[in-house]
Order: structure tokens, then sequence, then C-alpha cells
């Protein structure tokens, strides 16, 4: 979520709180370094550092082997796990084809989520002390509420069933935490996004480009209304950030001319983001510790490419090798194939191979179809001291405009003069011809332009749709909506077990 500046800040003072691995994962937060926590945060430097520690689990969503866009991808319709084999990564296989269990279930989506909540609510609990500009607390008393708020939006979406944590806890609390209602997570989720919006500037600079803004939580905000179905709410909320379909709101949010240019690597926070996770390559993350908080790159992007990738004509894309994720499904393909979108979407390996312009092996699940949003390039690969693929620097969208007007359609019921021209704006910007909305074009709309991005699983669940779509898959409703807690969060606590997962 931070520019290389304000991330790099919090590294030069290293990590101040890191999580443990052990049974209570979610909940047991040891320091670690130099400052111990009695002696931090005794001044505003420190206190951005703080800031940045909680900014830092953002990378969750493209960063690390367990990330959500692959992750989300490979439950949809649209994309398969691939990878190398049906045993690469049982995580991801496992959600591919429905077979998830609590011990096949990668711990980290559950682990990595809390980690950040407690290192907003410890934040929370030291800003008030620390001597700095009164301003400054109530801002970074802000963007803490605004990240507990995303990283519980996600919690809630997998798992459904979550404890409601929001102070840090004492020893003796921590194996009789219970589970909230899902009820009561939104309610503090909407509370912390409306105490935020309050707080946060409108816009920022650009060496803060990345933090929170008014424009970011509201349309978080706008979000979490959607998912509750409080459709009134979610379109005010999506109004104030989009603007004049087409233009350019009062944030500074405009649609890019060129759908293509939003996968540009270089392209970072440009007008249609509206948040999002920023990665570098100037780490030195290295396979002694592929995912940790020293790793600051997009394993996307070495994800989704082709194995031994080879250019051979001149028409081929100059790129790297990768591990073959996220292969598209052959049905996507013929859905895809003739809309304007396809080449920023879809690299057609099939076709290059069979005009002999490039050659790969195919991996799991092959169908030649691949990922091209996020497949770097050969002048992305790093030069620095870090190990290669590990070392991405591709920034990735959380929300980006197209997103948010069709999410504003959509709350708006796909009926009336405002949808219909949220929905033109999305397509004319691909050059596609106006077409009466309704709420099943909304739907065919968002996955086109969003493929790959890791809300269509989201979605379809959020429609009721995925029963129908994912059968095949092995779907199974009133189970496969969420994902299985982790068994080891299980283990000496209180939680109890998603129903179907015992």
């Amino acid at each position: 979520m931070k520019t290389i500046k304000f991330k790099f800040l919090f590294i030069a003072l290293a990590m101040i709180i890191t999580m443990v691995s052990c049974s209570k994962d979610f909940l047991d937060v040891q320091p670690k370094g130099t400052n111990l926590e009695s002696n931090y945060y005794k001044n505003d430097t420190e206190a951005l550092a703080g800031l940045v520690s909680v900014y830092d689990l953002m990378r969750k969503n493209s960063g690390g082997f367990e990330n959500m866009i692959t992750m989300m991808n490979a439950g949809s319709d649209d994309n398969y796990a691939g990878g190398g084999s049906a045993t690469d990564g049982a995580g991801i296989q496992g959600f591919s084809n429905y077979t998830l269990s609590p011990t096949s279930m990668p711990r980290s989506f559950w682990s990595d989520h809390y980690q950040g909540i407690y290192r907003a609510n410890y934040l929370l609990t030291k800003l008030p002390g620390i001597p700095m500009d009164a301003s400054l607390i109530t801002r970074y008393t802000a963007e803490c509420k605004a990240l507990r708020a995303h990283y519980y939006f996600n919690l809630v979406r997998m798992f459904k069933n979550v404890p409601l944590i929001t102070t840090p806890l004492a020893t003796s609390e921590y194996y009789s935490v219970l589970q909230a209602t899902p009820a009561a997570v939104y309610a503090q989720i909407e509370k912390d996004l409306t105490e935020a919006i309050i707080a946060l500037p409108a816009t920022v600079p650009a060496a803060d480009a990345g933090r929170f803004t008014q424009g970011a939580a509201k349309a978080l905000l706008g979000k979490v209304y959607l998912y509750e179905k409080k459709n009134a709410e979610a379109a005010a909320q999506f109004a104030t950030v989009n603007g004049t379909p087409g233009g350019t709101s009062q944030y500074g949010y405009k649609l890019l001319s060129k759908y293509g240019d939003l996968w540009v690597t270089d392209n970072k926070y440009n007008t249609e983001s509206i948040l999002e996770v920023a990665h570098t390559n100037l780490s030195s993350a290295s396979w002694n510790n592929p995912y940790g908080d020293s790793a600051e790159g997009n394993i996307v992007n070495i994800m989704v490419g082709p194995r031994n990738y080879t250019k051979i004509g001149a028409s081929a894309p100059d790129m790297p090798s990768g591990w073959s994720f996220n292969v598209f499904t052959q049905s996507f393909y013929d859905i895809i194939k003739t809309d304007p979108r396809f080449a920023a979407t879809v690299l057609d390996m099939k076709a290059l191979s069979a005009a002999n312009q490039a050659s790969y092996i195919g991996g799991y699940q092959d169908t030649g179809y691949f990922l091209n949003k996020f497949i770097p390039r050969k002048a992305d690969v790093t030069t620095g001291t870090g190990e290669p693929v590990l070392n991405y620097r591709q920034n990735s969208y959380v929300i980006r405009l197209a997103d948010s007007y069709l999410m504003e359609a959509e709350a708006l019921g796909g009926t009336g003069a405002r949808a219909q021209a949220l929905l033109d704006a999305v397509r004319a910007r691909v050059g596609l011809a106006s077409t009466p909305v309704s709420l099943a074009v909304i739907k065919a709309e968002r996955r086109l332009e969003l493929a790959g991005e890791g809300h269509r699983f989201f979605d379809l669940v959020r429609w009721g749709d995925a029963t129908t779509v994912l059968a095949s898959r092995g779907f199974k409703p009133g189970k496969n909506e969420v994902f299985p807690i982790p068994y080891q969060e299980l283990q000496n606590t209180l939680i109890v077990q998603n129903p179907g997962f015992n």
C-alpha cells in the first residue's frame, strides 16, 4: 500500500511488531527487533513506523505465494489453479476443486489479516500518548481504522464467522476469544470507515501515494454496504467517489483512456486507482525468507506466467518464465475472445505456439490461455540483490474506478439513467457501444472488465449464482461460500469450525 519512500522508512527502522507461528497465531504477537513495545512509540517518527507496519499487511493482495488474487481466481469459473501439478500448492488446488479442508486451508489467509488487525489495535492505543501534532494523531488514527476495516472485510467474506477484536488482548484472554456474528463484524467495519472518512485527507501528495484517502475509504464503505445488500447506502457512497460517469470526480478519479495502460508496470497510482497495493524490486527477499516481512515483491507476476517460456518470433512478447498458475478456462476464453479487452487480459500461448512465435511447457490444467494483466516483461526483472522471481514491482488494485462504476450501477438496481451512464462509460472506454442496462448486463460486464483480478468468486457468492455456476467444480451450497477455518486456529481456543468442514 505504500510508495517506496513510505515503505522503506519502516524497513530502515526495523520491524517492531511481528506475528509468530504458534497455535494461537492470530492472537499471539511478540515484539521483534531492538525496540521493545514498552520503549517504542515515543515520537512522530516511531508513530509513522508503526503506521507503516499496519499498512504492510496490505501486501496480502498480491504478495507471497498465498495471495488474495491468485487464490480467489482459482475458485472462480474463469480460472483453474494451474501450477506445476495437482499438488502444487495444496490450498490453491483445494479451493479450485472445492476439496479444501481445515488441514489444507492455508493458515495465512486468517493469520495475516489478524496480524494487520493487531498492529492497528496496538497503534490505536499508543497514538493518544505520543507527543506529536494533533492533526497527525487524527490522521494516523483514521488510517488505522480504515486498514482494520479492510482486513476485517476480507476476513468476514472469506470465513464469515470470525472473532471481533478491537483492542490488544492480554495473555489471559488468548484462549477464550469467541467468534462474533457476521452482522457485528460488518457493524464494526461500517463504524471504522465512517469515522475514518471524516478525518482522512481528500487527496495526498505523490510522496504519500497509496495511503488511505477519503475517496478510498468511501469506495470501500460502498462495497461493504453492497455486500450487506444496503443498496441505497452503497449507491450514495459510490456516487461521491465516481462523480459524473466518464468525467473527473471530486477526488481526481478518472477512467484511463486505454484499458491496457492499467497494466503498465510504471503506471502506478494512476487516475483510475482508488485503493492500490505497492510493490518494489528493491528489497532483498530471497529463498531463505521468500514471503516474510522483508518480501516486498508482487508474487502474482511470477505465478501466472507460462513455464519454460521461449520467445521465437518477433511478434511474441519478451518475458521471463513463470509458474503457470491461474490459466483461464476454455469457457472464459470463448466469452472474451472477441472483446476489446482480450489482448490486455489473455496471453494466448496456444496461438503463439501454433504460429511458431513462442514455446512453453504446459503446466497442470494447461489451456494455453494465461493471465496477461500480471505477466511481467523482462524489463521488469530485478537486477538487485534479491531473488528475481520474488522481487517484481507491479502494483495491484484493490479497488479501481471501473469497478466502482459497476458496483454503483448494481447498487442502483441495474436500472435508471445514472446506472446506464455508468455502464456506458466502462464500455465506451474500450470502444463498445451502449447496451440497455440491467443486472444481468452489469454482471457480464464485471466478468470481462475485472477478469483475473480476484473479484469473480466473491461476486458469484453475493449474487447467489455460485451454486449454479460452480457446480461442475464441486461447489456445495451452504458450505463452500466460505473457507474452512485453518485447523491450527482451532487448537486450544473456543473457535468453532464453519459448517460442513468438521
